[in-house]
This record gives structure tokens, sequence and C-alpha cells, in this order.
């Protein structure tokens, strides 16, 4: 729909429509008077006609007509774009609109009576109707670290100095370690036959090191291995997970042939001074002990941070729905499944096997991506609520700091991220950051008796 120029205080302004539609998507029509246009257009033509340099004239005194045809490209150019950023300018006042994208302007005509017209796409920030974000109640474990799970540390640390004894009188049990040949096949085949690719240490090895622990290589696998001698022979049977990472083998049963060819046992060090002298020349197992305590503090003071932001963010998911721009969701749900498939391949899985998962990993990833935007999106909304900001000095101190970090010129820095279009990115991110900052510090933290931190 084009609307007639409308005339308000002796000035022509600009007819703006905007058509909102579903899925955060509006379309903006505007109509320039031809007052308005020409108005612009003079401002143009006189900035150039000042200080353009054309042959044959000095600079600034060209007539206006030989400047108007010689830079009449990029007159028009310079037109259109002050035009465009004007209504758009416009349409944010006239509409109280939060536009996230002003799309690509189409169909700028200009008409026989010196109007120009012109269509926009805009992608609109959702309209967030927030429940009540203070005092939100959060549980989390006992901030004290367990003692178990100190003395746990200081066993890992006995561990790596161990001292192995051959055991020759009798047969393995758990907490053994042994030195074992072994091959394995599924449905009658090699693993790799079966995979029809290499099956890394799953298909054989040769002197492998296996701890007689339930957690060791398979489940399973350990606990049949009590009771064999050196130089016994045994077929161990183990059914793997719904959930392994090698999806053609989830749920297969693998048959291993397992020859044992060493058995030991593993002496530890005494937790003294002796062994502290081992780990850091100069300090005390008290000493190690305490570096160990602060050390396991500080990261579970982290992980519980993470739990109360979590709760806090599903609290705000598990209440508030509503629609989100499909270019947004798109894009996160790209950019969450290119992090799965990472994680898959550092895990060791085949492309292959993260082809076949294709469609979980894609419906994963969008799931992560709506309740990613939703939350970006409440946030925001919190944050203009609470006039939560992030001040000049905050993120030149933050740049800095990042660049020192990385060994780079502070300055060079900036104007790198200036240069890349970054800097309202990252204003926007530390906002965020104090607004989750914010709602932590007004949540309602109850400590459980819980002491662990699996949540």
């Amino acid at each position: 729909m084009v609307l007639a120029p409308t005339w308000i205080s002796g000035l022509f302004i600009m007819n703006i429509v905007v058509e909102k539609q579903p899925k955060c998507v509006a379309t903006l029509r505007v109509e320039i008077p031809a007052e308005k246009v020409n108005g612009e257009r003079n401002q143009i033509i006189t900035g150039y006609a000042n200080k353009a340099r054309v042959p044959g004239y000095r600079p600034g005194k060209a007539p206006r007509t030989v400047v108007e045809k010689r830079f009449q490209k990029e007159i028009a150019q310079e037109l259109n774009g002050n035009l465009i950023n004007e209504a758009y300018d416009e349409a944010l006042k006239q509409e109280s609109l939060h536009v996230l994208d002003f799309g690509v302007p189409e169909n700028v005509t200009t008409h026989p009576n010196g109007t120009v017209t012109f269509v926009s796409k805009l992608t609109l920030a959702p309209e967030v109707a927030l429940p009540d974000y203070i005092g939100v109640n959060v549980t989390v474990p006992l901030s004290t670290v367990p003692e178990e799970d100190i003395d746990a540390q200081l066993t890992a640390l006995q561990e790596r100095f161990a001292e192995f004894n051959d055991i020759t009188d009798r047969p393995a049990a758990m907490a053994d370690f042994t030195v074992v040949d072994y091959t394995s096949s599924v449905d009658g085949k090699p693993t790799e036959v079966f995979l029809e690719e290499p099956a890394g240490h799953l298909s054989g090895r040769e002197g492998f090191w296996i701890r007689l622990d339930e957690e060791a290589f398979l489940p399973g696998f350990a606990v049949q291995m009590t009771g064999m001698n050196i130089g016994d022979s045994r077929e161990i049977t183990v059914t793997l997970p719904e959930d392994f990472q090698i999806q053609k083998l989830a749920n297969k049963e693998m048959v291993f042939q397992v020859t044992i060819k060493e058995l030991k046992q593993a002496i530890l060090p005494a937790l003294d001074d002796a062994m502290a002298e081992r780990l850091a020349p100069g300090k005390t197992m008290a000493e190690i002990k305490e570096i160990i305590r602060t050390n396991m503090s500080d990261e579970r003071n982290r992980k519980i941070s993470d739990m109360k932001v979590n709760q806090i963010v599903a609290h705000f998911n598990s209440l508030v729905s509503f629609e989100l721009p499909e270019d947004l969701v798109f894009q996160e749900t790209q950019n969450q499944a290119d992090a799965l498939v990472k994680q898959g391949v550092k895990a060791g899985m085949s492309e292959s096997e993260i082809a076949s998962q294709q469609g979980e990993i894609f419906a994963s990833a969008g799931a992560q991506a709506v309740s990613n935007l939703r939350t970006n999106f409440i946030l925001q909304e919190i944050a203009r609520i609470e006039k939560i900001h992030v001040t000049d000095n905050e993120l030149i101190n933050h740049l800095a700091q990042i660049a020192n970090s990385r060994k780079i010129a502070p300055k060079k820095f900036i104007k790198d991220m200036q240069r890349a279009g970054r800097l309202q990115n990252i204003r926007s991110s530390m906002a965020i950051g104090k607004t989750i900052d914010f709602l932590v510090e007004h949540a309602n933290v109850v400590e459980s008796n819980e002491t662990t931190l699996d949540a």
C-alpha cells in the first residue's frame, strides 16, 4: 500500500507502513515525497560542487550542472543511501520497533512525479513477556569440598608414582593390572570387517595394559577376567550400551579373545614429605594437600556457579515461550550442529557414523538453538528493564585484557575488532554476562546436603 505524502509543520514527511507477520517478520513499505527527495539531492550536489575537482575548473568552482553530470552515479548512490537510512530511523521512532535486521531494500523506484518508494523485509526482535525474575529458587550442593574428593586426588597422585610388582602366586583379582593380547569380533566377523573401517583399540592389541576395574576398558569386561592366571586365554563377551559412541556397535555383543601375558600389583608410595618433594620440590605433603584443596574449591565454586545459571535459565525456559526469527534459528542450529560434529570427531567418530546420525544431530542442535536464543532475548529484555549496560571504559578494559592474554597490542586489537564490526556483539555479550550476574545475585539460593556435582 502506497500512501500520499503528508504535510506536517510545513515539512513533507515520509509515509511509512509496517505490516507485521508471524515468526518476527515485518514488511516495511516507504514512500518518500518528491520535495524531500529533491531537498536531499540538492544538499548532496551542493556538497560535491563545493569540493569536487573537475578538469578545467578550480576546486569548488565547476558549474553545478557539470558536477551533477560528472558525479551522477555517486550522487544517486548517496541519495538512496541517505533516504533509506532516514526511512529506517523514522520507522523505528514511528512504530517503536526493535529491529534485528533491516534486510536489503527492494524495488527502489524513482517515480515520474519525483517520489521514491522501496520495500524491505525486516527481522524483528520477539516480544518477550517476562515472568518474575527476582528471587528465582536455586538449589546447589554444599560449597565445601568433601574430604573423600581430596583423598581421591591424593590417591591419583600416588598412582602416578606407583611401582608394579609381578604377581605369580595367584590368579587375577579386581584392582590388579593385567598385560594382555586380545582380538575382537562382532556377529562372527572381525570388528574392522564388521564396521568396514578401522576400529582402533577395539579391534585388538598386544601388550595392552588393563586395570581390573568396573570402569576400565568396556563395561563388564574387567570382572570377567578375574580368576585368570598368566598364560590363560578366555573368551569375554560384552554388550555395548545404547549410547555407545560408535553407533553401529550400539547394543551389539562384542566377543574378545583375551590372553594374559603379565599380572601386576600396584605398590603406592606413602603420602609423606618425600613424595611431596618429588611432586613439588620444597613443599611438604601438608602444603600439597592445601594446594589441592584450594584448586578443587575454586573448581567446585565455578561448577556451582554454572549450576545456578543453568537452573535460572531452565526456570525461564519452562515459563516463557515466544516466536523466534526463523533465520536466527537456522543459523544457531547450524552453529550447534557444527559444535556437535566437532565433539563427535574428537571422540573418535568416523564420517560415516556422523552421517548416519545426521537426523539426531540436527534435532538436538535445533532444540539447543531455540533454548539459546530464547535465553538470549530474555536476558536482553531484563537488561533493558534493569538498565544494565556496558560503559565504553568497561568495553575497552575487557578488550585490553583479551589482547594482553593473546600478547597483542591492545590498540591494534581494538581497531581490528572495530574494523570487523564486532564491538557491538562483544558489548552485548558483556551486558548479558552482567545480567546473569544480577540474576544470580538476586536468586534465592539454598544449599542442599548433597555433596556431588553430578547435576
